[in-house]
C-alpha cells in the first residue's frame, strides 16, 4: 500500500523514532510502513490520521 507518511513526517520535522514514540510503535514499524512493506492496523491508521490531521484516504492509497 502506498502512503505519504514520509512526506507528512518531514513536514512536521519528525524523525522515524519521534513518530514511533508518538504512536507507541517501534522505529522499525514506521520504516516498514513508509517503505510499503507493512500495512498498519486500523487503530494505527486512525492514530496517523489524527496526528497528521488528514483522512486515512489522504495518507494511504491502495495499489490495485
Amino acid at each position: 500500500m502506498k502512503n505519504k507518511i514520509k512526506i507528512l513526517r518531514a513536514e512536521k520535522e519528525l524523525t522515524q523514532g519521534q513518530l514511533a514514540e508518538k504512536l507507541e510503535v517501534s522505529r522499525q514499524t514506521i520504516n516498514a510502513i513508509e517503505k510499503g512493506k507493512f500495512d498498519p492496523s486500523l487503530p494505527l491508521a486512525f492514530k496517523l490520521s489524527k496526528l497528521f490531521e488528514r483522512t486515512i484516504e489522504e495518507i494511504f492509497q491502495n495499489e490495485i
